[in-house]
C-alpha cells in the first residue's frame, strides 16, 4: 500500500530527498508521492516533521 501526503504538508521537501526511488515530487499545493514508484519503504514518513504522510 503506497504512502500518501495530506494537506498538512509544509513543503519542506524533507521527504523527497529521503526517497531511495525518486517517487516524490513538488506539486501544486504540496509535495506528491507516484503510487507507482512509491516502495513503501516509510522513509518519507520518518522524516515529516509535519507527520502529514501516512500508507493510503
Amino acid at each position: 500500500m503506497a504512502y500518501v501526503i495530506s494537506d498538512e504538508c509544509v513543503s519542506c521537501g524533507a521527504c523527497e530527498a529521503e526517497c531511495p526511488v525518486g517517487a516524490i515530487s513538488q506539486g501544486d499545493a504540496h509535495y506528491e508521492i507516484n503510487a507507482d514508484e512509491c516502495l513503501d519503504c516509510g522513509a518519507c514518513a520518518a522524516q515529516c516533521p509535519a507527520e502529514a504522510i501516512s500508507q493510503e
